[in-house]
């Protein structure tokens, strides 16, 4: 792994770790802002990309104050190719309900099925996320209860508050309209998806300098 320092960026006086699943949906609008880190596909891969970047960050006494997930989602319900902030983050592979734990809940962890995120980007709308290993398409998205689905924010998350740093997220509508047909199915709006979630990051930024300076954080 790359030094992970390079991809926390200094906002005012906040330093906010950026994560992405893949460089497919790191076009040139985001590429002109922020340097992420590239976690990978799926929970694991996110898990442990993650984990292992904060590790070394809190080795070296530089933690960030948050940790940012961005990138492109599922959903049949939400507009194609508009951008979402993150609600609340379940996983939706979790299933331990034959010994008694409630569908969604890790047993012996102390986390409710579905994790709220509190924070809010002004003027960008939120919806619920459901994170699993499996791409979601077709009559597939009938056993979802999330708004949007994709494959890493939950681990993203889960990494984060192991060392105690508050997670936030964007996600860009890219497919569930229709059934996936092929790679290029999830591809063909990527452009628009990074233009957009740059909009979006921009409101974020200016956010960041605005609360830095009335003594808000992230909380």
């Amino acid at each position: 792994m790359d030094d992970p320092r390079q991809h926390v960026l200094s906002i005012a006086q906040a330093r906010v770790l950026f994560v992405m699943a893949t460089t497919h949906e790191y076009g040139p609008a985001l590429r002109a802002r922020i340097r992420p880190l590239i976690c990978g596909v799926g929970p694991v891969e996110a898990a442990v990309a993650t984990a292992t970047a904060l590790a070394r960050l809190d080795h070296a006494g530089q933690l960030p104050d948050l940790v940012f997930t961005l990138g492109s989602a599922g959903s049949q319900r939400l507009d194609h190719a508009g951008i979402y902030q993150m609600a609340s983050v379940s996983y939706r592979d979790m299933d331990a309900s034959p010994l008694g734990f409630a569908k969604g809940v890790t047993p012996f962890l102390d986390e409710p099925a579905h994790i709220r995120i509190s924070y809010r980007i002004e003027g960008v709308p939120a919806a619920s996320l459901a994170t699993g290993a499996s791409i979601v398409s077709g009559v597939c998205y009938e056993a979802i209860d999330a708004d949007m689905v994709d494959m890493e924010s939950f681990a993203v998350l889960r990494a984060a508050r192991r060392f105690g740093v508050p997670t936030i997220g964007l996600r860009g509508i890219s497919d569930g309209r229709r059934p996936l047909a092929g790679f290029e199915d999830w591809t063909e709006y990527l452009e628009v998806i990074d233009l957009k979630l740059a909009s979006a990051l921009d409101v974020f930024l200016a956010q960041v300098h605005s609360e830095t300076a009335a003594g808000q954080g992230f909380a």
